[in-house]
């Protein structure tokens, strides 16, 4: 019997719109080529048995505050969805024994900053009292397609409340690079690290045009609302979602790749299997997938259109390391950091510029941009007692090496290489918490090459799904004339990190397109 839509990748996205659609009365089935469910989101112990460790996302506020989990709460609550809240949410710590932090507590925060400028203090009070203003025009922007009259409903409704002067200013804020935005707003050299490191989880150096939006949302809604992590993992959304797809009709396969889409008068009509078996479907088919995976792998990129979406530019690469330790870093700028979910070591503007060129360049960072995952701080269950697990991203990273800038590592290929520079970064962090490497007790290094070799759509070791820079983000993402979820052939969608509006746990492009073609 056929299917409705056939989604091809068990990736939070592609079962975000298989969940809609079938609570919408479709018959769904999800296809996906690993053994288990979540694409980039999973938990697993690849250290010590009692370790459990988020592979690559871990931070799920984007999920917990998304318009998908807003519509499905109950559902995913009552098949074991279970998050827990972060209060004490990101830091950076400094090599001089300084760090600065954001909790959920306004004040605190802005104390901290005002020890460094009482200026900058001010500033961020007025960003914060305005912000609660601000948040629903920019949320509202992003959570609807592009183009579409809904964004221009929202637009509208933005200059109404806010005025013609605010449009122009986020306008402004949408475009400008994070050195640029931190320039304006505040003088404190270590407040502007702080928050130009949230760039860099995109692909924005401090220079890049584009990339101060994210370091200004980051800070103001962890402020506003926490951070939220998985109970146990951030696997609790997939086998939720799983759990919930079941319940509502549809099916989720795992291990089976899919091998070609069928494609018959110019129109997707279901899905070939590895082994040959085919999964009809009479109204679509839904792929998760990376541009360069679906055009190219699974249908040829024969026109100019499909050829521009097989084009698509990743970003730079990233390192996951996870280690199960006896306990958590004990930092040298206080022991208030051990109860934040992120410490970053990122010191200025002008190392993290300088690591973001080298990684284009070819060369592995001397310094790279580190971010210190700290869930056990948060959620004990994930270790056995008294035990810790930490969450190292590192970014950013070159996919191809052509060298290294710190002239000690001589290797060209991630398999060789990777265990070293897993030293270097235990290293970098072993200075900002001497005694840190003694508490190691395993670890696991997943370096670019891995990333891709675990989950193609992490083309080069890029876990964004894309480059996000301005030619490849909003109306064009993932080019122009596709970005509301369609392709060159006919009943062909596509959903994931690669469309808009981009990376992250949101479900925001698997939600919008079900909704778009359940009509509601």
């Amino acid at each position: 019997m056929p299917y409705d839509a056939v989604v091809i990748g068990a990736g939070v996205n592609g079962l975000a719109a298989a969940l809609h659609l079938a609570t919408k009365g479709w018959k769904i089935i999800v296809v996906e080529r690993a053994e288990i469910a979540g694409g980039a989101v999973k938990t697993a112990e690849i250290t010590q048995p009692g370790f459990r460790h988020d592979v690559y996302a871990m931070n799920l506020g984007l999920f917990a505050g998304s318009p998908f989990f807003a519509a499905h709460k109950d559902r995913l609550l009552a098949h074991g969805l279970d998050f827990v809240g972060a209060e004490h949410c990101f830091a950076t710590a400094f090599p001089d024994g300084g760090w600065l932090g954001v909790e959920k507590n306004s004040e605190a925060n802005a104390s901290r900053i005002a020890a460094l400028s009482p200026a900058d203090a001010e500033r961020w009070r007025a960003m914060t009292a305005a912000f609660g203003e601000d948040a629903p025009h920019i949320f509202g922007l992003l959570g609807t397609p592009l183009p579409s009259w809904q964004a221009l409903r929202v637009a509208f409704s933005a200059w109404r409340a806010r005025g013609t002067a605010w449009v122009a200013d986020t306008a402004r804020l949408l475009v400008s690079s994070p050195r640029e935005w931190l320039d304006e707003n505040f003088e404190s050299e270590q407040l502007k690290a702080m928050l130009a490191i949230w760039g860099m989880h995109l692909d924005f150096s401090p220079d890049c045009a584009g990339g101060a939006l994210f370091p200004y949302l980051e800070a103001m809604a962890d402020q506003a609302f926490g951070m939220a992590l998985g109970r146990g993992g951030a696997d609790t959304i997939i086998s939720a979602l799983v759990r919930a797809i079941d319940a509502a009709g549809g099916e989720v396969r795992l291990g089976a790749p899919v091998q070609s889409i069928a494609i018959e008068g110019g129109a997707a009509k279901g899905v070939v299997l590895a082994g040959g078996e085919r999964i009809e479907a009479t109204r679509g088919v839904i792929a998760n997938l990376h541009p360069r995976v679906l055009f190219g792998q699974l249908v040829p990129a024969t026109s100019a259109a499909t050829r521009r979406l097989a084009r698509f530019r990743s970003g730079p690469a990233t390192m996951m390391i996870h280690l199960a330790l006896n306990d958590l870093p004990d930092w040298s700028a206080g022991a208030e950091l051990r109860r934040f979910a992120y410490v970053h070591l990122a010191p200025s503007l002008s190392a993290l510029a300088r690591t973001y060129t080298d990684a284009l360049d070819g060369l592995l960072p001397a310094e790279p941009g580190l971010v210190v995952g700290q869930p056990t701080a948060i959620d004990p269950s994930r270790a056995p007692p008294g035990k810790h697990v930490l969450w190292i991203q590192v970014r950013v990273l070159p996919s191809r090496i052509r060298g290294d800038a710190a002239g000690s590592i001589a290797g060209r290929n991630w398999d060789e290489v990777k265990e070293a520079y897993a030293n270097r970064v235990i290293g970098i962090i072993e200075r900002y918490a001497p005694g840190f490497a003694g508490s190691i007790l395993a670890r696991a290094v997943h370096s670019p090459a891995d990333l891709e070799r675990d989950n193609p759509n992490l083309v080069g070791g890029d876990s964004l799904g894309g480059s996000h820079h301005l030619d490849q983000n909003f109306l064009f993402r993932p080019a122009f004339g596709w970005s509301r979820y369609g392709t060159p052939v006919d009943r062909l969608f596509m959903v994931g990190a690669s469309t808009w509006p981009g990376a992250g746990t949101g479900a925001g492009s698997g939600f919008t397109l079900a909704k778009m073609l359940a009509g509601a």
